[in-house]
């Protein structure tokens, strides 16, 4: 029955925001800003995982797959379509939960304790649709620019880990980046990047706007807020993964 409440409730909100704007201006300043908080904000902790998992994947694809028979190129494509099917969106998008997800409810949650989401609808603004909207529209743009550049910056990562390790020479690299490569891979993608900035924004803005209680309860908001957008990311991840890629 929570969980029941918890979806009603979240519905109902996220419903809330689909009004026509007060003021036009203000709604864009304010999405211009949670822009800069999610995609910039974000940009360093994404190209420091970014560029170890492209060298990582290419260490461990060597040691499991690369024998007499099977030719250096194929590092390359195991490490081109692990990162774009799979590690770029899925793990980019936990670890977004966690940066931007957690910010999003704890700011939301400190303004509800603070009453400052009380004033603002005292003075006429519809405070879902301010609040919450720029952040999800900002999330839908953003998030998925940061899963793009992951994906070029983990493969650049493992071309320089093939090379410095002497695994796999920089033009057989390239060579392998190119073999077999299907389009239908970017816009897998695209789809996961794009479903799940929905979820972690959303499920953040959730937990921070309807939290109860005093500062404690901010803290417990933002921790729910991350798992709950972490398990429900995983499991659309099998849903899409089933739906788009199954034969």
């Amino acid at each position: 029955m929570k969980l029941l409440s918890h979806i009603g409730l979240y519905i109902n909100t996220m419903k809330g925001m689909f009004t026509r704007p007060e003021n036009g201006r203000m709604y864009w300043k304010e999405f211009m800003h949670q822009c800069s908080e999610i995609g910039i904000g974000s940009m360093p902790i994404v190209l420091i995982i970014s560029v170890f998992l492209g060298a990582v994947m290419t260490v461990q694809t060597a040691y499991q797959l690369v024998s007499n028979l099977i030719p250096l190129s194929t590092i390359a494509v195991v490490v081109r379509d692990s990162m774009l099917l799979e590690l770029s969106p899925t793990i980019i998008c936990i670890v977004l939960s966690g940066v931007a997800g957690g910010k999003i409810a704890s700011e939301l949650g400190n303004m509800r304790i603070s009453e400052q989401i009380d004033a603002l609808e005292i003075m006429g603004i519809n405070t879902k649709a301010y609040l919450i909207a720029p952040k999800i529209v900002a999330s839908m743009i953003m998030v998925p620019a940061l899963v793009i550049l992951s994906v070029v910056v983990a493969l650049w990562g493992g071309r320089m880990a093939g090379a410095a390790t002497g695994i796999i020479d920089p033009e057989t690299y390239d060579r392998g980046l190119a073999e077999g490569f299907k389009s239908l891979n970017v816009i897998v993608t695209l789809s996961k990047a794009f479903t799940f900035s929905i979820l972690l924004s959303s499920i953040s803005a959730y937990f921070g706007y309807n939290v109860k209680g005093g500062a404690l309860e901010i803290g417990r908001s933002s921790t729910l807020a991350v798992v709950v957008s972490c398990i429900t990311i995983l499991l659309f991840d099998y849903i899409l993964t089933f739906l788009l890629l199954n034969p």
